[in-house]
């Protein structure tokens, strides 16, 4: 390793608008070169450690500061935001956030036009860029056609064409993405990190799918500290993931569940490195037969029916004769790669998008005469990207206009809207400003927004992308009672996890066509599926196979019903 870029010392950072400062007493230093990733549960203080790296504290977000940090041999609180700039390249959670450009090329040049670079070698580098993030064959798209992944690369583009950068900062760069791209996106932060020799630094929840890359140090804060500083495998055998509510991976935790005694000799970083003793394969092999099925059909009711739907845009064919039945009561993951036309099949139930002919049925009734407002009443949707749902400014404000829409008396409206504040972990922040919280708070803030609504479907796009598994269970759990009250959950989702515990069905989508309808761990311990829709292999799948386990399946199913048990706990 290179010699020290960073260096906190004694760092603590107070908000203006807060009592108790956000980060404390912080003593870091990171190598040049160094690949080091961060974690922490929501409103840990991780997002402000990254904002003190790039300028945005204290140039954006004020507060005092004491102590020092160091980028670069020069104090930080010495350098403008422009000159740090120059320093920290930031790939945000939000990529909408970073778009200047209207297409792809225009966007990645935008550094270089600031510059008063000459077009040929602007040309050039911008093309270099594009090869080198994979955007190439894209450069005269609108950034609005791209899907979430392409979004991501394109970002990094328009921090790569800085040739000077040392330090590349991400933050959450897997919240938005299919496993298979997330796979691809880790890969690329490798290769750019070990060809241009950068300093890389990541801010991610999705631990098990953030150490496919070979991360030189693990740092893990809580509540404004730094509680370790570690390798991946030391991490990974400690119980210190546990203590923070941080998932980690699965294979791990089954490892524990089953009491096997974890060291950082297990290799526990890959699964395919994880070394097992003959004592680990038994206490599995114990643990797994104390499995029991607690399945539980439902009775046939259908409520939603999709048959032979077509939708396309501008002539390209998005969705392809898609045809499915589902029960009342039922919760449902819809998968498949970014792209695939999971948000587009949503839009067309909920009455964004018509489409061009089959038909969709709720409760035996044809929607096509409804208008959008109608089906608004029994299908709620929850978007992705929570600022194209906000409109209010305060936060009980935007959780109560559904109701005030429909004339619920006032007193009812502030039940109503305190109730699910609390449920989201919202409550205390009832009556802040909407811009004031995080993107993960924006998350939580448009899924009580629906759920207020109380409406016979619920549709959610990513509902816990960017959340701790704190919130995730929170949120989740919440989800499973309404559910068992009767309302009918789709989930749109690239959370592998989510879709296993959760849901009973997952319909699995790939180029606009419905390849799969099946039970979730039958999709994801199937590789041609997988392969097909960009999922992810369970990676217990893959530990029950190196133990020798007879019913992998049970298994998977086994972890799941005694991990849900563990969590219930937290509450």
């Amino acid at each position: 390793m290179g010699k020290p870029i960073i260096s906190f010392q004694q760092f603590s950072f107070k908000y203006h608008s807060q009592i108790e400062p956000t980060l404390k007493n912080i003593n870091l230093t990171i190598d040049q070169g160094e690949k080091v990733l961060i974690l922490g549960p929501s409103g840990s203080g991780k997002s402000t450690l990254a904002h003190c790296l790039n300028g945005l504290v204290p140039f954006s977000y004020k507060g005092a500061i004491t102590g020092t940090l160091t980028i670069k041999g020069k104090e930080a609180k010495t350098l403008d935001i422009f000159s740090l700039s120059k320093i920290v390249g930031t790939v945000l959670q939000d990529t909408d956030g970073q778009f200047i450009g209207l297409s792809v090329g225009e966007d990645i040049a935008f550094a270089l036009e600031n510059e008063n670079v000459a077009q040929e070698p602007m040309q050039q580098i911008v093309q270099e860029t594009t090869t080198l993030v994979g955007v190439n064959s894209h450069i005269d798209y609108s950034i609005h056609e791209l899907s979430g992944g392409l979004k991501q690369r394109v970002s990094l583009g328009g921090i790569l064409v800085e040739q000077d950068l040392d330090i590349l900062l991400f933050d959450e760069p897997l919240a938005n993405l299919d496993p298979a791209t997330g796979h691809y996106a880790m890969e690329l932060i490798g290769r750019i990190q070990q060809e241009k020799e950068k300093t890389v630094i990541v801010i991610e929840h999705r631990l098990e799918e953030a150490l496919q890359l070979e991360f030189d140090r693990v740092i893990v804060i809580n509540e404004g500290e730094m509680v370790s500083d570690t390798t991946p495998n030391q991490l990974l055998a400690s119980k210190i993931l546990d203590q923070v509510h941080i998932r980690e991976p699965l294979y791990t935790k089954a490892l524990k569940y089953s009491g096997c005694v974890m060291t950082s000799d297990h290799q526990p970083q890959h699964i395919e490195q994880l070394s097992l003793t003959e004592t680990d394969i038994d206490k599995l092999k114990a643990w797994q037969s104390h499995y029991t099925n607690q399945e539980k059909g439902l009775n046939p009711d259908p409520l939603l029916s999709l048959d032979q739907v077509n939708f396309s845009y501008d002539e390209k064919r998005v969705l392809s004769n898609i045809s499915f039945t589902i029960q009342r009561g039922e919760m449902i993951s819809l998968v498949g790669k970014n792209g695939a036309g999971k948000s587009t099949l949503a839009k067309v139930i909920c009455g964004f998008e018509q489409h061009a002919n089959g038909s969709i049925k709720l409760d035996n009734k044809i929607l096509d005469q409804e208008t959008i407002f109608e089906r608004a009443n029994r299908i709620g949707f929850v978007l992705q990207n929570p600022n194209q749902m906000i409109s209010k400014h305060l936060i009980f404000d935007e959780v109560a206009l559904g109701l005030k829409l429909r004339n619920v008396p006032e007193d009812e409206i502030e039940a109503k809207v305190h109730d699910v504040l609390r449920i989201c972990g919202l409550y205390p922040f009832r009556n802040w400003p909407i811009s004031a919280l995080s993107f993960g708070q924006k998350k939580r803030l448009t899924v009580a927004s629906i759920l207020v609504l109380e409406p016979e479907i619920i549709i959610l796009d990513e509902p816990t992308a960017g959340q701790d598994l704190k919130h995730f269970t929170e949120i989740m759990d919440f989800l499973q009672q309404l559910n068992q009250l009767g309302v009918t959950i789709i989930f749109i989702t690239h959370d592998m996890h989510l879709m296993l515990e959760y849901t009973s069905r997952a319909l699995v989508l790939a180029d606009g066509q419905l390849i799969a309808d099946q039970r979730p761990v039958d999709v994801l311990t199937n590789d041609r599926l997988i392969e097909q829709a960009h999922l992810k292999r369970t990676s217990l799948f893959d530990l029950a196979l190196k133990a020798g386990i007879e019913e992998p399946k049970q298994f998977i199913d086994h972890f799941i019903s005694h991990d849900r048990k563990v969590r219930k706990t937290w509450q």
